[in-house]
């Protein structure tokens, strides 16, 4: 297991540091002046799209043949990697590229390379955000204040990921357990040795602020298309925010406003076997894409790219991870079975009784999920587990089913309105139940016409949490699912992780049961920060159960 010895933050941010163990990418030279940069023609502009389009399609840990690790693909790996944490999002196997996170591996302790995975992109990000907001500085003129708006929003954004991934009590539960360092555009070099962890009390109304600062500067902008942030993704950070630091008269607010000119996607888009969850739509409020120019997609047979752990159907040259390697992300089985039949997303899912048919009527079982059957069967059998389960919710771009190279190159979703309905309904629910439930009974009959409140109120270990926000929190899981939040629900609302169960399709040996938050779910920071940064705390390594769990009896 490789090993890393950079005190990241210090690169990012400024000092020069040799080391022999990884290739650290600066996004933005250190050695370029701010005068220099300023004055060069387009330069502002070009600093400002880069805080986008640097948000997934390059290698930031090299892309030598010995580099390309294949989750090393940007913004939304990290999705993957906080789900597989949880239950909800199951690895195919044992030897899944994802299996670390899923397993508790060793590999998350302070001293490894998968631990500085995030702190290494996520400065990165924020660095890009710090220097067009030196660029712009206090008071922006007119022609910098858009860029100024798109950087407040994406550092906000930032923080908000790194604050629930490295907090080990969510803000509503602990206003002072520590977060990450915060670095702006004004922070000296000398202070990056002494800077300490936030709390969470500090980081929200450190995020928040930048927030309000983006709503200001992007009041009147009109932005290309979404794959750039604009007011109304900002009044979904927002939403969101005010959602973990349980304000909710403000998260319904935000949530509310950020509706506006998008709407719901019905089936036929969820659905869509060319378009489905890889294409911008009516539903979609903030995206990213990779392009053909990407060297995740140039280098490695594109394998080292979103498309290849999400997308089933691309036969192609043989390649990617989940078509053809049996790298796949399934369904829990649990919570597939509480799907109802009647509810459109469990097309998005294969019936796990289709996998005890014989084989030609599995086949012919297939027809109704993908016009591939032949491909489905083959791969969910490539490490002998079967097609139960499997997920067709990310379709491979139109026209790529026979080549990668084109197949892989999709849009993933940041930020749908779904999100922002779930979010009203939440917080509207926790004001006046009735007023929620009639929210949340809305929305789920866009889903499903036959939907009944008040059939999903599992607990996970919490008793605390009242029977509207499981029933919340259950429509969450599906709606959201594979997209990012189990990992940071999971904290937000105190719950345990239920892997054990009878007839579960859970990896064996990975089988756990809790009924808190597990400790992995709490990221350590990378060893070398720690011993640079004299100030900076670390969360403790975890470690893993040693057996599976009894299995839970629902």
């Amino acid at each position: 297991m490789k090993k890393i010895l950079i005190p990241f933050l210090t690169v990012a941010f400024g000092l020069t540091l040799a080391t022999s163990c990884i290739e650290e990418i600066d996004p933005q030279s250190s050695t370029i002046t701010k005068d220099q940069a300023a004055n060069a023609p387009g330069s502002y502009d070009n600093f400002v799209s880069g805080i986008t389009s640097s948000l997934a399609g390059t290698f930031q840990f090299g892309a030598g043949a010995d580099k390309r690790y294949p989750y090393d693909y940007g913004y939304p790996s990290f999705y993957q990697m906080r789900d597989v944490m949880g239950q909800d999002l199951v690895p195919s196997f044992s030897g899944h590229q994802y299996s670390t996170w899923y397993s508790c591996g060793v590999a998350l302790g302070p001293q490894y390379l998968l631990c500085q995975f995030p702190w290494t992109y996520y400065y990165s990000w924020i660095k890009n955000c710090n220097t067009v907001l030196s660029l712009a500085g206090e008071n922006p003129d007119t022609d910098k204040m858009s860029g100024a708006g798109i950087a407040y929003a994406m550092r906000a954004m930032f923080y908000m990921d790194l604050a629930r991934m490295f907090a080990n009590k969510t803000y509503a539960l602990d206003k002072n357990a520590e977060t990450v360092p915060i670095v702006t555009e004004a922070t000296a070099l000398s202070d990056l040795a002494t800077n300490p962890r936030a709390t969470n009390e500090n980081m929200w109304a450190f995020i928040l602020s930048d927030l309000d600062k983006a709503e200001q500067y992007l009041a009147d902008y009109q932005r290309p298309d979404k794959l750039t942030p604009d007011k109304s993704v900002v009044y979904g950070l927002k939403a969101r925010a005010y959602l973990v630091m349980e304000d909710w008269e403000n998260a319904e607010k935000y949530a509310k406003l950020a509706q506006a000119g998008y709407q719901l996607m019905g089936e036929a888009d969820y659905t869509d076997s060319d378009t489905g969850f890889n294409t911008p739509n009516s539903s979609w409020m903030f995206g990213l894409k990779f392009k053909d120019t990407d060297d995740n997609i140039l280098l490695n047979d594109a394998d080292s790219s979103w498309g290849s752990f999400m997308c089933l159907e691309v036969n192609g040259s043989g390649c990617g991870y989940a078509s053809s390697y049996g790298h796949q992300f399934l369904i829990d089985r649990h919570l597939y079975e509480t799907i109802p039949e009647t509810d459109f997303r469990r097309k998005c899912f294969v019936d796990f009784q289709i996998a005890e048919l014989p084989q030609n009527e599995q086949l012919e079982a297939l027809e109704a999920y993908t016009k591939y059957p032949e491909w489905i069967y083959a791969s969910g059998n490539k490490e002998g587990k079967g097609v139960g389960g499997l997920s067709l919710k990310f379709r491979p771009a139109k026209g790529g089913n026979d080549n990668q190279y084109l197949g892989f190159l999709v849009s993933a979703p940041m930020m749908r309105v779904e999100e922002m309905y779930l979010i009203e309904a939440e917080a509207a629910g926790m004001q006046d139940e009735s007023r929620g439930i009639a929210l949340l009974t809305t929305f789920a009959k866009s889903r499903d016409t036959s939907y009944t409140y008040g059939k999903h109120n599992e607990s996970y270990g919490n008793p605390a949490n009242s029977a509207f926000q499981n029933e919340v929190w259950w429509q969450r899981r599906i709606e959201l699912w594979g997209e990012g939040f189990a990992t940071f629900d999971i904290k937000r609302l105190n719950k345990g992780v239920i892997r054990s169960y009878p007839n579960t399709n859970h990896v064996e040996k990975f089988r756990w049961n809790s009924t808190t938050p597990p400790d992995w779910m709490n990221l350590c920071i990378v060893q070398s920060e720690t011993n640079y940064n004299t100030a900076c705390t670390n969360n403790p390594t975890p470690i893993a159960p040693t057996t599976d769990s009894d299995e839970y009896m629902w």
